[in-house]
């Protein structure tokens, strides 16, 4: 109990030391310990930052799309040249090669005839 006294009369005495620790006190709890603290909304604002880059990159894909789309509703040779490229379709008098560039593929050959 003693102490207790002692350390009221030494807070007493410096009257600036209570407001130094509510000061420090409150600017730790804003900015650091709070759910709006400065901390969560710099993490918000990066956060906001990386969707908007998303937003942009997702618009571009849309308007690379939309193009294309428009390509094929107007030109024949256009979905010839998809179905061919994507889906292997040839003509009549045609032969197909399908070259790749995976080297974990021709490893795998490799293997099966070494053994």
């Amino acid at each position: 109990m003693n102490r207790l006294r002692r350390t009221a009369n030494y807070l007493r005495r410096f009257r600036g030391l209570k407001y130094a620790v509510v000061i420090v006190t409150a600017v730790v709890i804003v900015g650091f310990v709070d759910e709006n603290s400065m901390w969560s909304h710099f993490r918000n604002k990066q956060k906001i930052n990386e969707l908007e880059i998303e937003i942009q990159r997702y618009k571009r894909q849309y308007e690379r799309d939309r193009a294309q789309l428009r390509k094929l509703d107007t030109d024949p040779k256009a979905i010839e040249k998809i179905a061919r490229e994507r889906y292997f379709m040839k003509t009549e008098n045609e032969d197909i090669f399908v070259l790749s560039d995976d080297m974990e593929a021709s490893e795998q050959l490799d293997d099966e005839t070494t053994e």
